[in-house]
């Protein structure tokens, strides 16, 4: 237990620093009120900024600002999938109050949005370590009628760009109960998503990586590909789906009595739901289902569900359920793996 303490208390130390910069934006809100600030980024309705007098990140109604002024630049992406990189200024122009994006490439050229239409602003920096966004979860349960110890470990960091974006995320449970063995589950995931020409279209590519001790699972390789597209992209929801193909490699423990390795070529269907509230509340749910083409009738899922709370500044409240399911496993072998967590988060960047 003194090594991921140690991790996650080495990680909030190093990476602090690394996303600081001056608080010389300026908002004014709808009532009056002046505010000198560091503009963090926009999610989910929320302008988060960090204020001198204030211990950790503010969450702001973007809906109540009325004039936003900052030199950093940012990455800004709207309602139909058009992405924009540049400063922030309000052209004044009445109750609509669009934001003026001045594309940071050419001086010459703004773009005027209106601000309902923007749903995602992103810190961005010509420093390359500026640029991630990020978190660290952890947590632990004990039971002492069954001397049950659960421990959970999970994060995930994110590079976003104004046309492309990639990020990789690992999480680990370990149960060990009195009388059994210790029971172990890590999945590692990364990702590369690009736009294409057309809003709210993509490709992306994907590899995974998953170890289940209750299914025998030494390790299962995923890589794949396809096309996505955003159905929906507001200040309130994010839904996509994906579709392609995708290449799995199998090593099953001794127990399983297998002596090769499955391999299996199969589809790739993904869809991920997104909800947001202003209390800095988020409801994520991601399901992958993998029909295998080489073995018909054979169906793998893996299906991922977090909803956090910020109680404060960048510290999260969270609760996760985790599932990895085979129609079709080898025999001795579980067909199925899953479980709840709950713990303390943390969160850097621009989050």
């Amino acid at each position: 237990m003194k090594i991921p303490a140690a991790i996650l208390s080495g990680a909030l130390l190093v990476t602090t620093p690394l996303f600081a910069r001056d608080k010389t934006d300026v908002l004014v809100m709808n009532n009056g009120d002046r505010v000198t600030c560091e503009i963090k980024g926009l999610d989910a309705s929320v302008l988060y900024v960090s204020i001198d007098y204030i211990n950790g990140t503010a969450s702001v109604d973007w809906s109540k600002v009325r004039h936003v002024e900052s030199t950093q630049l940012f990455i800004v992406k709207t309602t139909d999938g058009s992405v924009y990189t540049g400063t922030l200024s309000t052209a004044d122009t009445g109750g609509a109050r669009p934001v003026r994006i001045e594309i940071a490439e050419n001086a010459e050229k703004n773009e005027v949005l209106d601000r309902q239409k923007i749903v995602n602003i992103n810190q961005t920096s010509d420093r390359f370590w500026q640029r991630f966004n990020g978190s660290i979860n952890s947590g632990l349960m004990y039971s002492k009628a069954n001397q049950s110890t659960q421990y959970t470990f999970s994060t995930q960091v994110n590079y976003p760009r104004p046309r492309w974006s990639a990020g990789t995320s690992f999480a680990s449970t370990l149960t060990g109960n009195t009388g059994a063995a210790t029971s172990t589950y890590n999945d590692a995931s990364l990702y590369y998503r690009r736009l294409l020409r057309w809003n709210n279209w993509f490709y992306t590519g994907v590899g995974s990586f998953l170890q289940s001790s209750e299914q025998n699972i030494q390790l299962q390789s995923n890589f794949g590909g396809g096309i996505g597209r955003y159905l929906k992209n507001t200040n309130h929801a994010t839904i996509y789906v994906t579709g392609g193909l995708a290449w799995q490699n199998t090593s099953y423990s001794q127990a399983a009595n297998l002596e090769a390795s499955q391999k299996i070529l199969g589809a790739m269907v993904v869809g991920n739901v997104s909800l947001f509230k202003f209390d800095k509340t988020q409801l994520t749910i991601q399901d992958v289902v993998f029909p295998a083409l080489s073995e018909p009738g054979r169906v793998f899922n893996n299906t991922n569900v977090t909803y956090y709370i910020k109680f404060f500044g960048n510290f999260t409240w969270n609760i996760s359920f985790y599932g990895n399911w085979d129609n079709q496993p080898p025999p001795r072998s579980s067909g199925s793996n899953y479980g709840t967590s709950s713990g303390l988060g943390w969160t850097f960047g621009n989050q």
